[in-house]
C-alpha cells in the first residue's frame, strides 16, 4: 500500500499515482482492441479474397499472393515472356512489381498524361503506339527490351531499375510489390510446381484457336488437338521445370478460353468454384514428364 510523504499509509483510492496507473491500463486495453481489430479486417479481407468469388492464388516459398483471373492472366503473360526470352527469374519479378505499381495488372486505358497499359507506357515517350501498349504480349516485350538495357539489373535494388526503365518519379513504392513479384514469377515460370491454381465459375464457349495463338505468341508451343468435343491440346514440352511453366500458365488462361482442366506431373487441376479449385489433385500418372493437357469446354454447337 502506498505512503504519504510523511510515512503514513493511504488507501488506493488516495494514492495520487493511481488514476495515471488507470489511465495507462485503459490506453493499453484499448491499443490490444484496436490491434485486433486490426487483424480482424486483414484476416476477414484475406478470407474474401481466397473464397468470395472468381480468385487465383500462386504458393511459393511459404508465401501466397492472390489476384483476380483477369490479373493473373497479364502476370502469366509477363512471366511467359520472360521466359521465351531467356530471361532470368529476376527480370520477370522486376516487371511484376512494376505492373501492379503501376496498373495493378490491369490492361487499362488511362493514366498519367498519355500513359496506357500494364506498364502505362507512353506513346509520346517512344514506348510505341497506343495500340502496340495495350496489347499484353507487346507491353511486356517493350519493358523486357528497356530493362536488359541496365547493366546489372539482375542485382539491382528495385528501386533503382524503376528509376532507369520507367523514370518513376516515386521509385521506392516499387519495392512493396517485390515479394508478390517472387512469387508470381516463380510459380508462373515452373519453378513452384502445382503452386498455381484457380477458382472459376463455369466456363463459356472454348475459344480453342485463341488459345493456340496466345501459346504460341507467349510460350511459343504449339499442342496436338484432340477430334470431337470437348477438345484437348495435348503440348510437349522440352524440360520438366517447363511443363509446369506451360500447365501453371494454362491455368492462368482459363478464365479467357474456356479452359475446364489441366493435367501436368501426375496431377490435374479441374476448374470448379468449390475449395478443391485452388488445389492440384493426384491422378496416379507419373510425377515428371514433358506434356500438358489442356481441356476445354464442350462445344455447344
Amino acid at each position: 500500500m502506498p505512503r504519504t510523504p510523511g510515512g503514513g499509509l493511504v488507501l488506493a483510492e488516495e494514492d495520487p499515482t493511481a488514476p495515471r496507473r488507470r489511465g495507462l491500463v485503459r490506453a493499453g486495453l484499448a491499443l490490444l482492441l484496436i490491434a485486433v481489430l486490426a487483424v480482424g479486417a486483414i484476416a476477414g479481407r484475406n478470407l474474401l479474397a481466397t473464397l468470395g468469388g472468381e480468385r487465383c492464388q500462386a504458393t511459393a516459398s511459404g508465401s501466397s499472393v492472390t489476384f483476380d483471373p483477369e490479373q493473373m492472366s497479364n502476370a502469366a503473360t509477363i512471366v511467359a515472356i520472360a521466359a521465351r526470352r531467356g530471361l532470368p527469374a529476376r527480370a520477370a519479378t522486376i516487371a511484376i512489381a512494376t505492373a501492379i505499381q503501376e496498373s495493378k495488372l490491369r490492361n487499362i486505358t488511362y493514366g498519367d498524361r498519355d500513359s496506357v497499359g500494364l506498364f502505362q507506357q507512353r506513346p509520346s515517350q517512344g514506348w510505341g503506339t497506343r495500340e502496340q501498349i495495350l496489347n499484353p504480349e507487346y507491353a511486356a516485350g517493350a519493358f523486357y527490351d528497356a530493362l536488359v538495357k541496365v547493366e546489372g539489373y539482375e542485382s539491382m535494388e528495385i528501386t533503382k531499375v524503376a528509376q532507369e526503365v520507367q523514370k518513376s518519379a516515386y521509385p521506392e513504392a516499387y519495392t512493396d510489390h517485390e515479394q508478390e513479384g517472387r512469387v508470381l514469377a516463380s510459380t508462373l515460370s515452373g519453378h513452384s510446381p502445382a503452386g498455381f491454381a484457380c477458382r472459376l465459375k463455369d466456363a463459356g464457349a472454348p475459344d480453342v484457336s485463341g488459345l493456340q495463338t496466345a501459346m504460341q505468341n507467349e510460350l511459343g508451343l504449339a499442342g496436338r488437338r484432340s477430334e470431337g468435343s470437348p477438345v484437348s491440346l495435348t503440348v510437349t514440352v522440352p524440360k520438366n521445370r517447363q511443363t509446369w511453366g506451360a500447365a501453371q500458365w494454362a491455368v492462368a488462361k482459363a478464365a479467357d478460353y474456356g479452359i475446364t482442366s489441366v493435367e501436368a506431373g501426375g496431377t490435374r487441376w479441374s476448374r470448379t468454384m468449390g475449395r478443391d479449385g485452388l488445389e492440384w489433385k493426384r491422378t496416379g500418372g507419373a510425377a515428371t514428364g514433358s506434356t500438358v493437357k489442356i481441356t476445354l469446354a464442350a462445344s455447344s454447337g
